[in-house]
């Protein structure tokens, strides 16, 4: 008697996970545990550090008022912008990709800007019209409004990827448009959505800049301050790993509401383009929602900038500075993107393809990692780095590597979820006519997850862009990016003298967001 299992595998068009001898090359599963490892490095570190003076000193300062006051203000402040950042990115994604929207391309770049937006800019744009927003509330604003491309891309990149097809058959048992896109459409993106959440809500946590701008108390400025202020590495390193274990609950949480992500393929064959919903008489006001949105999280802080640089150009611009500072920017970010995309493939494609607790193991790693403030991430690899290979301080493999170590994880949640939708019966049924197994890695798995590794590269490109503290600690001597000219700048109050590199910052930004948008998917 054939087994369920021996079923599924004779059935055409249905998706299983895999198991380790039929679905992933070991070169891969060698590569995504490495791409752990690599993650795993800070916390090295921080275990060093915080034990220097004594398991005591640990449970002294975790047990402290102030810092179960620290856990409750940092998991509201990620809980509210996570939410806030799943309805804004899950809904402006299905807007755009399945339905008749008006101009819906242009919308589609517009959303995804704010992500290039340096956080510290965006809450002193809001913060010097609005000053009364100083506090829990203006965070919320601030981080929602450039998080929520978190959720927007990974989503729009799945939902181009479904099968139109289940639609057509949901549909000819007597389904409405609405019904199918409720009950079935935003099902099969659950994947997407929950890591893009998970992305927004370790990201809540690791962000200095606005919280710092609108004095509001979390674990990233406190953290800060212990390295700065009073240069106290040791309860830095305890709150860090405090806020790692905060992480860790957040990782199992998008875990369980993640689900098995199983879908079905309908029929054999390519999948069909699926037809956009047409809103009727709701278009306009649609699309007047979206322009809010856009509004918010785009056009105000834009709009400031824009008046500091035309007061910045009345004393006069050094365009060379400039444009040095964007190659600069450019080409370590181009770096860092290679790197962490490399890494991160592998990872996402073994936790989507295998079931085994070790390889789920390696994903969870990466993304704990996510929730570590730069100036820790930066801090670590300095201390690692100087005991390991001296020679590389302040040189420019050290930085790029702080950088995959810091963005992999962004690349990891958009792969794995286009992964989890693709039929594994289409990799067996290629394994079958004798490619190896890495040959399907090559010719199948990676085309099929082709929309997400594209979302993720441009998450991590955008992201690379604006980091500040681990590019100060690491880069090496007279290199200047956009991000340090911007912060030393700021630093100073000097907006009008900031201005240019920030506006060159959006319209850099732009070109990624712009391809990512019009690049279509071949079927």
């Amino acid at each position: 008697m054939m087994t369920k299992e021996a079923v599924l595998d004779q059935t055409p068009g249905v998706r299983r996970r895999a198991s380790m001898p039929l679905g992933v090359s070991p070169v891969v599963a060698i590569v995504a545990v490495l791409a752990a490892a690599i993650a795993a490095l800070p916390l090295l570190y921080l275990l060093i550090q915080a034990s220097s003076r004594g398991l005591d000193t640990v449970v002294e300062e975790i047990w402290q008022r102030r810092t179960f006051d620290l856990v409750l203000r940092s998991l509201s402040l990620a809980f509210v912008v996570t939410a806030l950042s799943l309805v804004v990115g899950v809904c402006s994604a299905f807007f755009i990709v399945r339905t008749n929207l008006p101009g819906y391309r242009i919308f589609a770049v517009a959303l995804v800007l704010p992500l290039a937006m340096p956080s510290y800019v965006a809450a002193y744009a809001w913060i010097s019209w609005v000053p009364s927003l100083a506090g829990f509330w203006g965070a919320v604003l601030v981080l929602t409004s450039i998080s929520f491309p978190f959720v927007f891309l990974p989503v729009a990149a799945s939902l181009r990827r479904i099968d139109a097809r289940q639609e057509d058959v949901a549909r000819s048992l007597g389904l409405t448009s609405r019904h199918v896109a409720f009950r079935l459409t935003l099902r099969q993106i659950r994947p997407a959505a929950t890591a893009g959440a998970l992305m927004v809500g370790l990201y809540a946590l690791s962000d200095f800049g606005a919280v710092a701008t609108m004095r509001f108390e979390s674990f990233t400025w406190v953290i800060f301050g212990a390295y700065r202020a009073g240069f106290n590495p040791t309860r830095a390193a305890i709150l860090s790993l405090a806020l790692v274990a905060i992480s860790i609950i957040f990782v199992w949480l998008e875990l369980v509401v993640r689900g098995d992500g199983r879908a079905a393929k309908v029929g054999a064959g390519v999948s069909r383009a699926p037809n956009r919903l047409k809103l009727g008489p709701s278009r306009f006001p649609a699309a007047a929602l979206l322009s809010v949105v856009v509004v918010v999280t785009l056009a105000i802080p834009f709009v400031l900038v824009l008046r500091w640089f035309f007061e910045a150009a009345d004393s006069g611009i050094d365009s060379g500075e400039i444009f040095g500072a964007m190659r600069q920017t450019v080409f370590v970010s181009f770096l860092a993107t290679v790197g962490a995309v490399f890494f991160a493939v592998p990872a996402a494609v073994l936790a989507a393809r295998v079931k085994a607790r070790w390889a789920q193991s390696t994903e969870r790693t990466v993304f704990v990692i996510h929730a570590l403030p730069g100036i820790v991430i930066g801090l670590a690899v300095v201390y690692l780095g100087i005991r390991l290979v001296p020679s590389m301080y302040q040189r420019l493999p050290m930085l790029i590597f702080a950088y995959v170590v810091l963005f992999m994880s962004l690349a990891v949640g958009s792969v794995r979820a286009s992964v989890e939708i693709s039929p594994v019966a289409l990799e067996d049924s290629a394994q079958s006519l004798g490619l190896s197994r890495f040959a399907v890695f090559r010719k199948m798995t990676l085309p099929l997850a082709r929309p997400g590794i594209m979302a993720g590269a441009a998450l991590v490109f955008l992201t690379v862009m604006k980091e500040l503290p681990a590019t100060i600690l690491l880069r090496p001597t007279g290199m200047d990016t956009l991000a340090t000219e911007l912060w030393n700048r700021t630093s100073v109050a000097d907006y009008a003298a900031a201005s240019p590199y920030a506006l060159v910052l959006i319209l850099v930004a732009a070109v990624p967001a712009a391809l990512l948008t019009f690049t279509r998917e071949t079927r």
